[in-house]
């Protein structure tokens, strides 16, 4: 793309989010386990590569910090270089140790909170957000949320295909969700798919076949962008030797290892359908006459060290090699590091063997990419990126990866032609060269993004009040925490417990700021407040979080209301609500210009999803707010309580974990995960038990304000103190 002075002038900042797996600059551990694959390499890579670009100033790349024994100290290392313009930061998220992405959901609020925080410090907001899969789409949706800044997001592989496919193979569905917890993933990549900018995609049928599964899917706001690779690493046997470690390692296994070979590399999980390999393999006696079988399945020193997924993997595969007797034709490598990857790639072009990828769904397939820059051609799914890389590199078969009997008939055509075996060797060398470098990917990319900024710069213009010092009143000159909490049923309810937090506020009015967030109005909760005689706050977050006032002359936040009107149609929403069984609106006084608010017969109502079903049909966007299962608040997308707090860490520049907020209904749910210190009243509503045991949710015993004062205690925060470094000046 041609530089012009204006572009070079103010180089891009982009920010990449990728949640799982183990990722680290060099020797990636690609297949250690299920979650360390092509999805690590694949944004290392494209970070360097963006960086390298002349109108990109800044690549920061987003993932978890690991403090766990038994991986390598790399992944507690906060920040590590990546190149000129890119590093890569590590933030913590929930435990020190390592987790697998089903069981990382409940964590990934406190992964924005510890980004915003990142972001305040450094005194620059990205220009872009772009999220790899779905865990890191739901950070990347909440902080495009809060800041206005454009999303794009990469899928990688999507979950209403994989469960279709799981479910095929024979799988129940009880057992897929057990395992993989597919329903609250699916639930985020629709919302992420509602909210981004643009998304990402390697190929058409991505766009058409996956993507066209969800409801939100929108193929005007989809780019097909295909990945590179890397050919300095990947290239033909000619070009370099064989690693004589690695083909030691394959060749001990073998009885014939001059023989052809048939290899394989992924992790071991049962999408990757490793048993459906060694069923084709093992039951066509002409393909194991013609070739051996290589498969590289992650790393291991014993088996039984492996979660439970990947055990039951490798367990069966070693018990399907003897029933079908394969010793001597199998080998089964128990190690091998990146640099072994392009070995073995080379190993089995010279010895003009085979690539097969048997996954069950490839929504692109790096692998097949890798394979074909070495020359070797390969048999993979007829599904997803299989279909465009053959199209555009002409280098090998496509077939049905659910029948194991189609696989051993690709293997055999494959094998059996040595003229066909050299054009598919020399044409995938040339396609990949053509289609799939880095340097292609990204001029792409970077013309797809000129277009997107220039509209979304202006619908998602940054509205964050540190841009307004006018309608930013201060905090109590040396406060450094914040205690907010709701009113009904948490402040108010107990006189006696109600006076002892008010005393307790006093006494530590010079270091402690008081808010409250409520459902209520402005002027129902400054009377309510009143009558109970408690102070005015510093902040008031009314109206479920559409609303900030501050301190005794109530002076709204002017930035706040422009913020959250983000695709807000109050009147559409009105009229597309007037069907719906189960609701009756309450008093006027209840409505705001940023808030309806409805009495819930919950035995009529719809549930939540249909009724999120019934405005999206109807364009229109929406949070609801269920609470009490009597209450339902429509507010904008960007409005709810726990945005209205982390808006105010990000505004006053504190840490959100100095912020104490107590709750005990629906919604406070959202600002009490993440990064805050939560404290659920021991009158709560049942709706939030299911909170019970996340990381800084307290769950006190004593009801209302005596709750509150029982959380101070657990948290110590009496004598809590910030350390003065951590809080900085606003942004003007």
């Amino acid at each position: 793309m041609p530089t012009t002075q204006a572009q070079s002038a103010n180089p891009l900042y982009i920010l990449m989010i990728s949640m799982h797996g183990l990722i680290r600059g060099n020797n990636l551990e690609l297949g250690r386990d299920a979650d360390t694959g092509g999805q690590t390499i694949y944004v290392v890579e494209l970070a360097r590569a963006l960086a390298r670009h002349q109108n990109v100033g800044r690549v920061d790349l987003l993932t978890r910090l690991v403090e766990d024994p038994a991986i390598s100290p790399d992944y507690a290392r906060p920040e590590e270089p990546l190149g000129d313009g890119a590093r890569l930061l590590r933030l913590p998220c929930g435990p020190k140790r390592y987790l697998r992405k089903e069981t990382l959901w409940p964590h990934l609020d406190q992964m924005v909170d510890q980004c915003l925080h990142l972001l305040r410090k450094q005194n620059r907001l990205p220009d872009l957000i772009h999220t790899h899969y779905a865990d890191a789409g739901y950070v990347g949706r909440q902080l495009s949320l809060l800041l206005g800044i454009p999303l794009i997001h990469t899928g990688h592989s999507l979950g209403r295909p994989k469960r279709e496919r799981l479910l095929a193979s024979g799988r129940k569905d009880v057992a897929i969700e057990r395992q993989f917890n597919l329903a609250r993933r699916i639930e985020v990549e629709e919302q992420v798919l509602k909210h981004a900018s643009l998304i990402v995609t390697s190929t058409r049928q991505e766009i058409d076949e996956q993507y066209g599964m969800y409801q939100n899917n929108d193929p005007r706001r989809c780019a097909v962008i295909p990945p590179g690779i890397d050919t300095s690493r990947f290239s033909p046997p000619e070009r370099k030797k064989t690693g004589s470690t690695i083909q030691r390692e394959v060749d001990r296994f073998l009885s014939q290892p001059e023989k052809p070979m048939i290899l394989t590399i992924c992790r071991p999980e049962s999408r990757k359908n490793l048993k459906g390999l060694i069923t084709a393999y093992g039951g066509d006696v002409r393909v194991q006459e013609m070739a051996n079988l290589v498969v590289v399945a992650g790393n291991r020193d014993d088996i039984r060290d492996l979660d439970e997924a990947q055990q039951s993997v490798l367990n069966e595969l070693l018990l399907d090699i003897d029933r079908y007797d394969l010793w001597g034709k199998v080998a089964f490598p128990k190690h091998h590091c990146q640099e072994d990857i392009p070995e073995l790639y080379r190993l089995a072009a010279r010895r003009r063997g085979i690539f097969v990828n048997p996954a069950l769904t490839e929504p692109f397939g790096l692998t097949l990419i890798e394979a074909a820059a070495s020359g070797l051609p390969f048999v993979a799914p007829d599904d997803g990126g299989p279909k465009d890389i053959v199209g555009n590199c002409h280098n090998g078969l496509l077939v049905n990866t659910l029948d194991p009997a189609a696989i051993a008939e690709g293997l055999n055509k494959a094998l059996l032609d040595m003229q066909q075996w050299r054009k598919w060797s020399k044409q995938g060398i040339a396609g990949v060269k053509r289609h799939y470098s880095w340097d292609a990917h990204v001029d792409k990319y970077m013309n797809v993004l000129r277009h997107l900024l220039r509209r979304d710069r202006k619908r998602l213009r940054r509205e964050f009040v540190f841009a307004h010092r006018h309608d930013m009143p201060a905090l109590p000159l040396h406060a450094q925490r914040v205690l907010i909490s709701d009113i009904d049923n948490t402040l108010i309810g107990q006189k006696d417990g109600l006076g002892d937090v008010v005393g307790w506020l006093r006494d530590h009015a010079d270091t402690v700021a008081f808010g409250i967030a409520t459902g209520r109005p402005l002027d129902s909760a400054v009377k309510i407040l009143k009558n109970w005689r408690v102070p005015l706050p510093n902040i008031l977050v009314t109206s479920v979080g559409t609303e900030i006032n501050y301190g005794p002359g109530l002076l709204p936040d002017t930035g706040w209301a422009n913020h959250i009107r983000y695709k807000w149609r109050r009147e559409a929403l009105l009229d597309a609500l007037t069907s719906i069984p189960g609701l009756e609106m309450q008093t006027a006084e209840n409505q705001r210009e940023f808030k309806l608010s409805y009495n819930v017969d919950h035995n009529l109502m719809p549930s939540l999803a249909q009724i999120h079903r019934h405005l999206r049909e109807r364009n229109l966007h929406a949070r609801l707010v269920y609470s009490h299962e009597a209450f339902l608040d429509i507010l904008p997308i960007r409005a709810s309580k726990g945005h209205a707090i982390r808006y105010l860490a990000y505004k006053w520049g504190l840490p959100l974990k100095s912020f104490l907020v107590a709750g005990d209904s629906g919604n406070d749910e959202e600002m009490l995960r993440g990064d805050t210190l939560g404290v659920v009243v021991g009158n709560h509503s049942p709706e939030l038990e299911t909170l019970r045991g996340f990381d800084q949710i307290y769950f006190a015993n004593e009801t209302y304000a005596r709750g509150i004062l029982e959380g101070i205690r657990h948290y110590g925060f009496d004598e809590f103190d910030t350390q003065p470094e951590e809080r900085s000046e606003t942004i003007s």
